[in-house]
């Protein structure tokens, strides 16, 4: 009979040679001492009670911090790792206020609807220990129209997302004048979430938000609770506008944390091509979940989690009886993320895979092993997700699987970056133009705005007199009105630049058509085009019809053994040079760009051997897009088209992966796009642009850092033990010419330092 081994035992056969020599830096973390200080005298006797009847007899010194600092009706941003109880730092002061208080109000804000309903559940035990008549509720898409009204009359505390404040609280304030007239506190969690885009949105949600209050004569303190990034309270006192003070004296305990990084080998030398990071993943993820251990595995797309599942649920159909493997990721309807966190706690699921959906604090109980399956691409990103195994306390191992890329290859052989360096900062733009106009909508329509009001820290009569002329607003005496029958939020989404998700319709079977997903409108031209297949929870289903202009994709299910990848053709325009720096031998320039994005072509890959065995063309019009990019124009060195092609496409390649470590954003936040003529000077050309509508400051922060990314390219490309280029460097390999020595040459003509490398 097979017997299960434990953590400790699987970590042995980890340190076997066969698997070991795969290692390339074992690091254990040390458990850490709890600290804790008594339950201050000045907290409500049924509040102490409460936490008494739950078996807490103190509180740890973060938790302390945070309770007092509110008392001081100062505003604060807690910063602590995952399941340290930032929770309580925020639940005390609330309860606190509302046990004195009764019409005391509190709104709580959270990214996903998730989280909401899980922290509804853990301040309701709490107060029903209390046994005090509070009114704790989730107000979301989910809740029904007639518990609505008791929420909007009685909430003491209301949950909901930004999503919910900006389309259906603010713009009918007048329902929630109980809320507003008697807010007290405002907490914001998972803070590091609200950057880029979703952060700048958000922020003005926030100066709405703080606009209405004051109309309604309150003044709330803002509590922000975050993962580690190296900026919080900059990041909170943008968010919110208001000082805050850092609370990251965390004194809550951990176990001992195995943290792995492990490079597959490598299957072609000359090449440099190492096995695939998926498959390895998928036998790392074997060796736990067979011993019955139970493990998250993270992977970086929606394609690849649902390859990982469809292969980890073969495992376990035809090896051992573990209980289930689930997928989870954004497009999964809230019903299955609930019963999928829900066994998860309670253990009836023994795996996940899931992508960075799972990072954000939703309480999924114990587990023992998480599996990255490449670099997340942030130090922040892959510590939450790290922080996913060993939540109480216990042993825990973490083993991070390098992909071919560049980036993952630099983070693997550099551990003193990932474990030395502090996490990134956390960047967003709340005065980006077309993100300010869209909420000034809003506001007027909640509003009338006043001469010479500001919004935030904004002056907006510019902006205020443009929406006049174009007849959004109507000037009377000194107050500009809303004018429109429409009502601004609705067209606006907080989650992307673009407006519209494409939802995914199953018709397999005609009796039974239903919704089972969505998808964002630019992700759908590459993943919900005709013939695509598209995985959903294991189950393969190919696209028959998209119907791009009503924002439909039709599916039925499939039984095939291939996965299909398609193309994306960029072309790009530059509107105007806002920055430039020129010598003889080349040109560094930043401004805003026009990038016209159409699907192509898509390839149909075999699963396990991820051979190509098939293409077909894609339908689809252009999506177009106005944002700020950076580029770099090359002198053309007298090479031939086809080898100035090859050097810019190897450079691109590692662009692609050094921009973002230096910018400290994700990978999917910048582009580049490699242009052998450019379109406003016919030159070689190479593009990073921000792919967020109107930019978000990314590209212009690479533009002032040029010089150290180049030569960090430079490095890369050099130190990589291949001969003619590779996935880890330039990319892949073209017949006949040397990227690698292309690449080189044309980084060093643009440096102006002396090369010698033959690039034949």
């Amino acid at each position: 009979m097979f017997r299960k081994k434990s953590i400790q035992q699987v970590m042995d056969v980890l340190r076997e040679p066969d698997i070991s020599k795969q290692i390339v830096h074992w690091k254990t973390i040390e458990p850490r001492e709890a600290v804790y200080v008594p339950i201050p005298e000045t907290l409500h006797p049924n509040i102490q009670s409460a936490l008494k009847k739950r078996g807490i007899s103190s509180l740890y010194i973060h938790q302390l911090s945070g309770y007092e600092t509110a008392l001081r009706q100062e505003s604060f941003v807690a910063v602590t790792p995952t399941a340290s109880g930032k929770t309580l730092c925020y639940n005390l002061p609330v309860l606190q206020e509302v046990a004195n208080n009764p019409e005391a109000r509190a709104l709580y804000l959270f990214p996903t609807k998730a989280l909401a309903q899980d922290q509804k559940a853990e301040i309701n035990e709490l107060i029903d220990e209390m046994e005090l008549d509070i009114k704790s509720y989730t107000y979301d898409g989910d809740t029904p129209a007639n518990i609505r009204q008791v929420v909007r009359k009685a909430g003491n505390i209301v949950m909901t997302n930004p999503d919910m404040l900006h389309a259906a609280v603010l713009p009918h304030h007048t329902k929630w004048v109980a809320l507003f007239e008697n807010l007290k506190y405002v907490v914001i969690d998972e803070l590091h979430t609200y950057r880029g885009v979703f952060g700048s949105h958000v922020a003005n949600v926030i100066r709405r938000l703080k606009r209405i209050c004051k109309f309604y004569g309150s003044d709330p303190v803002f509590i922000c609770t975050s993962a580690t990034i190296a900026n919080p309270k900059e990041l909170a006192e943008q968010l919110t506008g208001n000082p805050m003070t850092l609370i990251n004296n965390n004194g809550a305990p951990a176990g001992r944390k195995h943290f792995l990084f492990y490079n597959p080998p490598v299957v072609n030398k000359p090449l440099n091509v190492r096995r695939n990071a998926t498959l390895e993943a998928r036998n790392l993820a074997k060796l736990f979940l067979e011993n019955h251990i139970q493990t998250i595995v993270f992977a970086r797309s929606r394609v690849r989690v649902e390859i990982l599942l469809t292969y980890l649920q073969e495992l376990v159909k035809k090896e051992f009886g573990t209980k289930s493997i689930q997928g989870y990721r954004g497009g999964y309807l809230p019903k299955q993320r609930r019963a999928i966190e829900k066994g998860l706690r309670n253990g009836d699921i023994m795996g996940v895979v899931s992508t960075n959906a799972l990072e954000l604090g939703v309480d999924i109980g114990q587990l023992h092993a998480c599996i990255l399956t490449g670099y997340p691409g942030s130090i922040a990103s892959a510590w939450q997700q790290a922080g996913r195994a060993g939540r109480r306390q216990d042993e825990s191992v973490v083993i991070m699987v390098a992909s071919s890329s560049p980036l993952d290859q630099y983070v693997i052989q550099n551990p003193d970056y990932f474990f030395e360096r502090s996490p990134e900062s956390a960047r967003m733009n709340p005065d980006n133009l077309i993100i300010l106009v869209d909420h000034l909508k809003c506001a007027a329509y909640e509003l009338p705005f006043q001469e010479n009001e500001k919004f935030g820290n904004q002056e907006i009569e510019d902006v205020l007199e443009f929406l006049v002329e174009e007849q959004v607003l109507h000037k009377r005496g000194k107050h500009f009105y809303w004018m429109n029958d429409s009502f601004p939020a609705h067209n606006i989404s907080l989650r992307s630049a673009s407006q519209e998700n494409v939802i995914i319709i199953d018709q397999t079977n005609v009796a039974d058509v239903k919704v089972i997903g969505e998808m964002d409108r630019f992700s759908s031209m590459t993943l919900l085009h005709e013939e695509a297949i598209y995985l959903h929870q294991g189950t393969q289903y190919q696209v028959e019809k998209l119907d791009y202009e009503e924002k439909k994709a039709y599916v039925r299910e499939v039984d095939v053994d291939y996965f299909t990848d398609a193309n994306l053709a960029v072309s790009l325009n530059v509107l105007e040079v806002d920055k430039e720096t020129k010598n003889d031998q080349n040109a560094k320039a930043y401004g805003d760009v026009m990038v016209v994005a159409k699907a192509t072509i898509f390839k149909k890959i075999k699963f396990e051997t991820h051979d190509n065995i098939g293409s077909g063309p894609i339908h689809l019009p252009e999506e177009e897009l106005h944002t700020s990019a950076t580029w770099l124009t090359f002198q053309n060195e007298n090479l031939s088209e086809e080898k100035l092609e090859a050097g810019l496409l190897g450079i691109a390649h590692v662009l692609r992966h050094v921009a973002p470590l230096f910018v400290m954003c994700d990978a999917n936040d910048l582009h580049v796009v490699p242009q052998v003529k450019a379109v406003h000077n016919q030159q070689p050309t190479i593009f990073i642009y921000d792919r967020y509508p109107g930019g978000i400051g990314l590209s212009e922060k690479v533009y002032g850092s040029w010089n150290t990314v180049l030569d960090q390219a430079l490095s890369m490309i050099e130190k990589c033990p291949c001969e003619m280029g590779c996935p880890s460097c330039t990319g892949t390999l073209e017949e006949g010419s040397n990227s690698k020595a292309l690449a080189v040459k044309l980084i060093a003509q643009i440096k102006g330092v002396p090369h010698h490398v033959d690039s034949k």
